[in-house]
């Protein structure tokens, strides 16, 4: 069973996030990014990212190419996007946290504000040395959640930087570790009725804190304060998506001449079909569709998505 009493938690740091973040209303529709499609590379931090943390627990590195977040027993730290999006690729290269993280949560979200929000998760949940990280995506849409998938990667990702990325358009959202695909969800409102996030644009979140009463074994494992300073690093902050204006999602959701909209990005290819079943059959540790306990009866989307 997946742990869900950390929540409250992890919205109580979202919200000294969101009270912190730095408004402004640049009068553009893109933010280039180094995805297909467009014609920069990514941005340094401070263009496009803030901090809401102390110079203790929040680092820049390499004249604003990387920044790292530190968690110690005096306090969580983390950053917010200045601008929301809507629809295309967002991602960043993340470094996580080495030896025994056990306890520690790296989040990299992307969310609205409201009380019906939306929000698509990576959650990174460290632990002991030598014992794999484990990988968690969430979706909610319109408010609703709970729909946690867990897989373990395939590689040290304390070791070097990989990319996390979600791609997102009004038929799919699709979490990609680097360009395997790990998680597909369908717009599903046509068919079942089912909220899908569409309508409201999102801010893009990263904080490291103690999760120590979830996270690791369900709580088993305890955060041991001895490692810290527990430290993740960043860079590559890629955006290429659609510029919320003044924060209002209505010209995204008119806009229809993004790359990301385009019919090869509706559904996943032959090669990311076979990429996501690989991932399934050999590192998925925990799935909601597949959790009798919790779920009696199957959530209807599940037999949409793929995983």
């Amino acid at each position: 069973m997946v742990a869900t009493s950390y929540y409250e938690g992890f919205q109580g740091w979202r919200l000294v996030l969101c009270v912190t973040c730095i408004v402004s209303n640049l009068q553009i529709l893109l933010v280039l990014g180094q995805y297909e499609g467009s014609n920069s590379g990514s941005t340094k931090f401070m263009t496009n990212y803030a901090s809401s943390s102390d110079g203790q627990h929040f680092r820049i590195l390499s004249n604003g190419q990387q920044v790292q977040l530190l968690l110690d027993e005096h306090s969580a730290s983390g950053f917010v996007s200045k601008h929301k999006y809507m629809f295309g690729r967002i991602g960043m290269r993340i470094k996580l946290v080495p030896g025994n993280s056990a306890g520690t949560v790296t989040a990299y979200y992307l969310s609205s504000d409201t009380a019906r929000h939306d929000e698509m998760d990576f959650e990174f949940l460290g632990n002991v040395s030598g014992q794999p990280y484990i990988l968690q995506t969430n979706i909610y849409a319109g408010g609703k959640g709970q729909r946690e998938q867990r897989i373990y990667l395939w590689f040290d990702p304390s070791a070097d930087f990989h990319e996390y990325s979600v791609l997102w358009n009004r038929k799919q959202i699709v979490f990609y570790v680097d360009d395997t695909p790990i998680r597909m969800f369908k717009n599903n409102k046509a068919a079942l009725g089912q909220d899908y996030p569409d309508s409201q644009a999102v801010g893009i979140y990263s904080s490291i804190w103690n999760g120590e009463n979830w996270a690791t074994n369900d709580g088993w494992v305890k955060l041991n304060w001895t490692y810290a300073p527990f430290i993740v690093t960043y860079e590559k902050f890629n955006v290429d998506a659609c510029l919320a204006l003044q924060h209002s999602s209505d010209p995204c959701i008119a806009a229809t001449n993004g790359w990301w909209e385009e019919s090869e990005y509706e559904t996943l290819n032959f090669k990311d079909v076979e990429r996501l079943n690989w991932v399934k059959e050999n590192y998925v540790v925990y799935n909601y569709c597949t959790d009798r306990g919790r779920n009696p009866i199957r959530p209807i989307e599940c037999d949409i998505n793929i995983l």
